[in-house]
């Protein structure tokens, strides 16, 4: 049995949940296998985690109740039984994390809400509020309106993308296998696990091969592809089996599985992009209180702006200075250049007079700043 992994120690996990899994042959929920996994997120929240689940299975789900064949079905037809899959889906998370006292909500995305900044942004503000107030969001991709052009593919690739946006200390993707061999197991009884992986690269990749399951769309191939992108956020990435009962507490006991190491920690990657951005919109000079408040690790907030320069708009990165015009950091803008020029100088309970609504807080938030000097 492989070492156990301590997930009560991670802050923030990810959890994505396979079609194969959650369906049964028979085309309906398999409850039972559920209430398991919803006791196992139910034992993290109580020692502290925050806890998303990107969940697949309705489609399949919705196909079921609608009689509809996926595999000759037309996109609408797909499209209505992700419509009517979805509704049983997130009910069923939301009875058992009742049983907990645990809140739920559904969160549905689309590719754009995280290619796009200022989607990304309204995204990620959307989880950390709901984190926040101790709910797990059920995370699913948007299949009711996604097209070919703007779906993800596979929910491992969007489970990797909200581990991104969240800043996720781990991504743990339950599969129907218990990680990476270097040959398919399924045709080579000789095939050797792969428990640790540090780099990603062609031959990890030609590992993984193309696999699919009837329920399903992904492979270990898009586990792969998942976890590239997840540990270039800084985010480790386990591979383990899903299919038996309370797979994550089995996989804090030892059970086997691969892990994809994180470059970094999440936080430090994501100022490392803020550092080394080149495309810079514009400017925001902030006088020495609000200096020392960023040192400190707070936000940026209105009142300790003196002047902005630039036209730029929300989710663009700024240039922060001093009045000697020195660069004290960089961060993402919360508002476009002409909200935030209204805003200047203000007060937090000014805001809603100055723009004729209730706004962000912040001009900056301290999660997406990058300081440049802190002495």
């Amino acid at each position: 049995m492989a070492a156990g992994v301590e997930l009560g120690g991670l802050g923030r996990l990810v959890v994505k949940v396979g079609s194969s899994l959650l369906i049964r042959a028979d085309g309906g929920l398999d409850r039972s296998w559920l209430q398991t996994l919803i006791a196992d997120v139910a034992t993290l929240k109580e020692r502290g985690s925050d806890v998303i689940v990107v969940s697949s299975g309705a489609v399949a789900l919705g196909a079921s109740l609608l009689g509809i064949n996926r595999r000759r079905a037309r996109l609408p037809q797909l499209q209505a039984a992700a419509a009517a899959g979805q509704v049983s889906l997130v009910n069923a998370y939301e009875t058992g994390l009742g049983e907990f006292g645990i809140g739920t909500a559904q969160v549905l995305l689309t590719r754009s809400d995280t290619e796009n900044r200022r989607r990304f942004l309204n995204a990620r503000a959307t989880l950390s509020e709901l984190l926040g107030r101790r709910i797990v969001p059920i995370v699913n991709e948007n299949d009711t309106v996604s097209t070919d052009e703007i779906r993800y593919g596979d929910n491992d690739r969007l489970a990797a993308r909200v581990a991104q946006l969240v800043m996720a200390d781990a991504l743990i993707l339950l599969s129907d296998v218990d990680g990476l061999y270097e040959s398919d197991p399924r045709d080579d009884p000789d095939a050797v696990h792969v428990a640790d992986v540090r780099r990603i690269d062609e031959r990890i990749r030609g590992m993984a091969g193309e696999t699919r399951t009837d329920t399903g769309s992904g492979g270990m191939a898009t586990k792969v592809e998942a976890a590239r992108i997840a540990t270039h956020a800084g985010c480790e990435t386990f591979v383990t089996l899903g299919s038996r009962p309370h797979p994550l507490e089995a996989l804090a006991a030892g059970a086997r599985h691969t892990v994809f190491r994180g470059n970094g920690t999440p936080a430090a990657r994501r100022k490392q992009w803020l550092a080394g951005s080149l495309d810079v919109a514009g400017t925001l000079e902030i006088d020495a209180g609000a200096a020392a408040a960023l040192r400190d690790g707070g936000s940026l907030l209105p009142v300790g702006v003196v002047s902005l320069d630039g036209e730029f708009r929300r989710g663009d990165v700024l240039r922060i200075t001093t009045g000697g015009g020195r660069e004290l950091g960089r961060g993402l803008a919360e508002y476009g250049h002409a909200e935030a020029e209204k805003l200047l100088g203000a007060r937090s309970d000014d805001i809603e007079r100055r723009l004729g609504y209730r706004g962000r807080p912040v001009l900056v938030h301290r999660d997406e700043l990058v300081l440049f000097d802190n002495d």
